[in-house]
């Protein structure tokens, strides 16, 4: 088998499952979701993704694409494969996380739903590069869309049973989405 079609600059470091996730048509691909780690740290968001969540299959959560705070760009999962980044839309789509803490560590407590805490400019930069990459690579690709638009779930707050939080908030509030899109072309989905 021929190595993936990378974005430019990508460092290809696959999932211990990778294999196990499978191949799709690459015409069937026409959206981008955006999420952000709520993980301190590149090392702590691989550490997640390589945690095996779905027994029946032996997979686990992860994007395909990773964006650090300095830029650098990681390839977990080939885009040829459906990774398991965004319940109900993984076959069509693309995951691209950007490390930002989120609300870690308290994703669900009720207190601590703030996420302060900016992208950089060397992610954003990475980021219009790799979706004009993305768009010449599959022809297909129209939409982009936070997971937050996607995933509209609450859950019940950590902190008090009483309380629900959005299950998913990211990429956002920080996430400069008017540049992003006078700048990559897709337009953003929101069902």
């Amino acid at each position: 088998m021929p190595p993936p079609v990378l974005a430019p600059g990508a460092h290809y470091q696959p999932v211990p499952y990778l294999e196990r996730l499978p191949q799709r048509d690459p015409a069937g691909i026409d959206l981008v979701v955006m999420h952000c780690t709520e993980t301190p740290t590149l090392e702590s968001a691989r550490a997640f993704g390589e945690r095996v969540l779905y027994a029946e299959s032996g997979t686990g959560a992860c994007g395909h694409y990773y964006l650090d705070r300095d830029g650098t760009l990681v390839c977990y999962v080939e885009p040829e494969r459906t990774a398991h980044h965004v319940r109900g839309w993984n076959a069509r789509s693309i995951g691209v996380e950007i490390v930002n803490t989120g609300r870690y560590p308290h994703w669900y407590d009720s207190r601590h739903q703030a996420m302060t805490e900016p992208y950089t400019e060397a992610q954003i930069e990475a980021l219009l590069t790799l979706l004009a990459h993305l768009r010449r690579q599959f022809p297909a690709l129209r939409f982009i869309a936070g997971h937050e638009d996607l995933d509209t779930a609450r859950v019940e707050a950590s902190d008090d049973p009483a309380k629900s939080v959005w299950r998913k908030r990211d990429p956002g509030p920080l996430f400069p989405w008017e540049r992003v899109l006078a700048a990559c072309g897709l337009e953003r989905l929101r069902p």
